[in-house]
């Protein structure tokens, strides 16, 4: 175990890079993010001139996102690994690359089917650009800095949230050039290629771990169930739930499983393996992503009953429902960008138990407000601001938990599990409590908002499971004593 815990003495030593030049490189995977989470946000708002633009029908329009997700989540975990074993900046470098060959392939597409390979193409570089982003954040900064850094990974991601759709509206209605739709994912080139020139001279140098290999065998397993899973979960939200559905859940399942065992005695055995089952002995790990699963689940099935639920049942437009989200978003960047830094360092766990628990209260509030007619008022923006800082304060500590104790040569790998959970958590939500919310839809608008109860208690469980797994954390988790692997 001595040569696994003192294994970043072998990945090399960053504390020499100038903090000038720690500030670019860190400004610059912050745009990668800004990359991956604009095209999971913005597309949605250009979904219906993409209907009219391409003809396409529902199930193509729902493929269009649903594509990108699919090859997003079954393939992180081998951009995790390609990162550990090649360098994490050049694979960096690579992703993005390739993904702004495939924006382009998007916005280039003559039809329906031709959008959503590319958009898959574009969910499968994703997932070898976005592992490397907290990867280097944690080659360059120690544990108890990350927690600062890593914040604001969550106040883009809110601000992507807000703004993502309406810069997607407001793409559209200028129509430039004639491109209308195709605008959404043409905007990625000027930003990708700026990512690339200055990465190229301020990311972090890193030799590729000449005892690392991979597991090409293993990457197919992982890939084939993760893949199965996320494409049961994302057809049954969508088209119910059938037996072959859940026959494929179940053998994806059995997969996945034959997978780990099958890791955990390659490792054994001395010989490269796609993920690194030792990374679960580590308390703050393994308890950081059933935590992370858990509270995706929670998060990204709220965000769909939330958005659906003010159009459908209350009537509100797109643009009417994004300007709703803005004090949630708020709630959520105020959480991450201002108490976690100041207040996780000190608090430890107690932080995202609390913010859990004002979660629930806010989520609960929210969807009570919605139930009774409510649009949009003091009390609904007041509700929608405690629900984001509790989301916040619970899904801001979790990242820097995740990697505190993780040695720098496998922080690929634990980069990409963490986001892999967080992929299989966000289905498992839109299928749950998605699930949960439609079953009792009706034609009428009253009708329509039956689904929020059964929606929030199934929510509430999640976050209280989630709340469950952050109580097993040590109570010190960036303590001196303890003997942090960063």
């Amino acid at each position: 175990m001595t040569d696994f815990n003192t294994a970043a003495a072998r990945a090399g030593d960053h504390s020499a890079v100038s903090e000038r030049r720690k500030f670019v490189a860190f400004l610059t995977v912050l745009t990668a993010v800004v990359l991956e989470v604009a095209d999971s946000t913005i597309v949605n708002t250009a979904l219906p001139a993409i209907r009219d633009g391409l003809s396409a029908s529902p199930a193509a329009m729902q493929w269009i996102v649903a594509g990108y997700l699919l090859t997003l989540g079954s393939l992180l975990l081998l951009g995790g690994r390609l990162g550990d074993a090649f360098g994490h900046s050049r694979v960096f470098l690579i992703g993005v690359s390739a993904f702004i060959l495939a924006s382009v392939l998007c916005g280039l597409a003559q039809s329906p089917e031709q959008l959503v390979w590319a958009r898959m193409l574009q969910g499968a570089t994703g997932a070898v650009m976005a592992p490397q982003t907290m990867a280097i954040v944690q080659l360059l900064y120690t544990p108890l800095e990350r927690v600062s850094k890593l914040a604001y990974f969550g106040v883009i991601v809110g601000l992507a949230a807000i703004i993502g759709p309406i810069v997607g509206g407001v793409l559209i209605e200028l129509d430039l050039f004639g491109l209308g739709w195709r605008l959404v994912f043409l905007i990625n080139l000027p930003i990708g290629v700026a990512a690339v020139l200055v990465g190229w001279f301020a990311l972090p140098p890193r030799q590729a771990e000449k005892d690392l290999r991979i597991d090409p065998v293993g990457a197919a397993i992982f890939a084939a169930g993760f893949g199965g899973l996320l494409y049961a979960l994302i057809q049954g939200a969508e088209v119910g739930v059938s037996v072959p559905l859940a026959g494929l859940f179940a053998v994806s399942g059995v997969l996945i499983l034959f997978g780990w065992f099958r890791a955990r005695r390659r490792r054994l055995a001395g010989s490269p393996a796609i993920i690194e089952p030792r990374l679960f002995d580590i308390g703050t790990f393994k308890w950081g992503v059933l935590s992370s699963f858990c509270f995706s689940s929670a998060g990204i099935g709220f965000l769909l009953v939330l958005a659906v639920s003010l159009q459908q049942g209350l009537g509100l437009s797109p643009l009417q429902t994004a300007l709703v989200h803005i004090p949630f978003g708020a709630g959520v960047m105020l959480g991450v960008g201002f108490l976690v830094p100041r207040l996780l360092p000190r608090l430890g766990k107690a932080l995202p138990v609390a913010g859990g628990f004002a979660m629930i209260a806010g989520t609960t509030l929210v969807l009570q407000a919605i139930k009774g007619g409510n649009g949009g008022d003091v009390f609904l923006y007041a509700a929608l601001l405690l629900a984001g800082i509790g989301m916040g304060t619970m899904s801001g500590p979790l990242g820097p938990i995740v990697v505190a104790e993780v040695d720098r040569q496998n922080a690929g790998t634990a980069s990409a599990t963490f986001r892999t959970a967080q992929q299989i958590g966000g289905a498992l939500g839109i299928a749950l409590i998605g699930g949960a919310y439609f079953s009792v839809v009706g034609e009428e608008s009253v009708a329509r908002l039956k689904g929020l109860a059964p929606a929030n208690a199934v929510m509430a469980l999640a976050l209280g499971l989630a709340i469950l797994c952050v109580l097993r954390l040590p109570r010190d988790i960036f303590g001196q004593g303890r003997n942090a692997r960063d």
